[in-house]
């Protein structure tokens, strides 16, 4: 599919070029929307305006809206004032509001000039909003019925404001702005009778979130109930607007990246990998390096501290990465298992004996599984294979002991990190692989050195 598009895009670009706009805007008003936005990213600044400028209004509005910010930016610089409105016209609300969102304020001042009131109030509406909550990424765009409608009421109601709504499928019935029932438009068309009153076939047992609804956990709804929209009500139950479908994955694919980039040590990027600048990159990754690498110096306190032991007993120097690389690993996979179930919902704090309990176990068993493996693997391969003297008993002792021990420490903390970051209203993907490999190579090393001490007497 991926050479496909690549084949079609060349093509067009060189219709482009080519001058052949005839030909051009009878093949761009049969693709999809979401594909010509992406030609527009390949192409020169001078030829976005002249490529979009080929398409018919409504279309040209529905790919604007899946265009990357900047290359909406140099639309909107180039329009007309004309031009302006007649896309901001074709726009969801929804939509509107995040293009506000991601202009810069000269851009702003000249999309809310262009915009016509009642979708410049609503706007400021849905901006007034906390961040990443339900309010934020509505759209008040929906169909709503009333109680004493029939069903024939219903479905002409539906034809006559459908046009600008964003989902005509799912109805919401209200009365005095309160919402009280949900229907579908294949509930309207299946009735027996168009004088059937929407309040004997409408459901009243409904899902809604609050304005204030985390979008994480507006997200996980959709993902649970099978929504196609969900509707947002304020602190009386009164109905403000609707969450659809697209927005939610939206959220779902924004936040699944946030989450992998903090768990890969980086502060997350509002842009992609090839739009970043270099700087941003370095600005993105730099923090969590530092830190990072400060905390790493407990490790090298440590080996200061046991300074003699190695000196004394050479051979362990050896196993030191293998050890600190097995702790590290073990941990982060406990935390990414933890921190994957939390993101879903299906832990919570209260859970954490549970948890426990469940890691020690697990934890047990791979920890004498890899003592066994590492037994084995030492005294056949270094000592006997290698004839590495300074390896013996008791040293393949000490080290299968502390890789155990530490496996078990690491599957702990990588379990129970993620729990008290949560508890602590913070993300707990910031508990995940580097964090826990800094303290767990900390924690392997100090179960390492007393070991040896105690076993070697060193």
């Amino acid at each position: 599919m991926a050479e496909r598009f690549e084949i079609v895009q060349k093509a067009l670009q060189k219709m482009l070029e080519d001058k052949k706009y005839a030909t051009l805007r009878d093949i761009l008003v049969t693709m999809n929307p979401s594909d010509i936005a992406a030609l527009f990213s390949n192409l020169e600044e001078k030829q976005i305006p002249l490529m979009f400028r080929l398409l018919p209004k409504e279309q040209a509005a529905e790919t604007f809206v899946e265009m990357e910010p900047d290359a909406q930016e140099l639309l909107i610089l180039g329009f007309s004032d004309n031009e302006l409105k007649a896309v901001l016209d074709e726009l969801y609300v929804d939509d509107a509001a995040d293009l506000v969102e991601e202009m810069p304020a000269n851009v702003v001042k000249r999309i809310l000039k262009q915009a016509d009131p009642e979708m410049r109030n609503t706007i400021n509406q849905i901006l007034c909003y906390p961040e990443n909550s339900a309010g934020s990424i509505m759209t008040t765009e929906y169909v709503s019925l009333r109680p004493h409608m029939t069903v024939g009421e219903a479905i002409l109601r539906i034809r006559r404001q459908g046009v600008d709504k964003e989902t005509i499928y799912t109805c919401y019935v209200t009365e005095g702005r309160k919402l009280i029932g949900l229907i579908t438009v294949k509930d309207l068309l299946l009735a027996e009778d168009d004088e059937t009153p929407v309040t004997d076939i409408m459901l009243t047992n409904l899902i809604s979130v609050t304005t204030h609804t985390d979008q994480e956990e507006v997200a996980r709804m959709f993902s649970k109930y099978n929504f196609l929209a969900l509707p947002v009500v304020d602190k009386e139950n009164r109905m403000v607007g609707i969450v659809t479908f697209d927005d939610a994955m939206d959220v779902m694919e924004d936040e699944a990246t946030e989450d992998m980039e903090i768990m890969s040590g980086m502060l997350p990027s509002e842009k992609t990998y090839l739009k970043s600048s270099v700087f941003e990159l370095f600005k993105n990754r730099i923090p969590w390096l530092m830190l990072l690498m400060v905390s790493a110096t407990f490790t090298g306190l440590i080996i200061t501290a046991f300074e003699d032991a190695l000196a004394a007993q050479v051979a362990l120097t050896a196993f030191i990465p293998m050890l600190m690389g097995t702790g590290g690993n073990s941990g982060s996979q406990s935390s990414v298992t933890v921190i994957r179930s939390l993101s879903l919902g299906e832990l919570k704090f209260r859970d954490i004996g549970i948890v426990l309990w469940k890691e020690i176990r697990t934890a047990v068993l791979c920890g004498i599984s890899l003592a066994v493996v590492c037994f084995a693997k030492i005294w056949l391969v270094d000592h006997l294979l290698m004839q590495n003297q300074e390896i013996t008993l008791m040293v393949d002792a000490v080290v299968c002991l502390a890789l155990a021990v530490t496996v078990i420490i690491a599957k702990v903390v990588g379990g129970l990190l993620p729990l008290a970051a949560k508890a602590m209203k913070l993300d707990p993907a910031v508990m995940a692989s580097p964090f826990i490999s800094t303290i767990v190579d900390a924690l392997s090393l100090l179960v390492y050195f007393l070991f040896a001490k105690a076993l070697l007497g060193v």
